[in-house]
């Protein structure tokens, strides 16, 4: 695992009438501050990648749909430096991403529908503190293409 990156499982609880879908509790290990909470939406097909962080902690969770997460550890004293991650996230599996500052993250939609990607992020966004790069920039050794192994 990427130095920082945690996965939690979340609860999701069924009645006749619907579901609840747990994300974030202020009592959860991973929790540490509020900043706000968004929803990325993005279609079949779509990369939405790469950026990072420089000060917020990010925790993701996907309600809707399904995404391919990637994160990739570039942060030289890092003891997973070089490290690329993949995670397959969906409400058939559910669970927080919290991603760390200063580690590059995107995501694919994938499947036939719209992903809707909720983030509670720890800071309030502010352009100043976010970097952004092709999702084909080749400083990120990863390709995006289905494999078929």
């Amino acid at each position: 695992m990427i130095d920082g990156v945690v996965v939690t499982p979340l609860r999701q609880f069924f009645d006749e009438r619907g579901k609840v879908m747990h994300m974030l509790r202020e009592d959860f290990p991973v929790f540490s501050r509020f900043g706000e909470i968004y929803f990325s939406c993005t279609f079949p097909g779509v990369v939405k990648a790469w950026h990072l962080h420089t000060r917020m902690t990010l925790n993701y969770a996907v309600i809707h749909g399904q995404i391919k997460c990637v994160l990739y550890d570039d942060r030289p004293d890092s003891s997973s430096y070089g490290q690329i991650e993949e995670f397959f996230m969906s409400p058939e599996n559910y669970f927080l991403l919290t991603v760390p500052p200063l580690v590059w993250n995107g995501w694919k939609g994938i499947g036939t529908t719209e992903a809707i990607v909720a983030n509670c992020a720890t800071l309030p966004h502010d352009s100043g503190e976010i970097k952004r790069k092709s999702p084909f920039d080749s400083s990120i050794p990863y390709n995006w293409n289905v494999d078929h192994r």
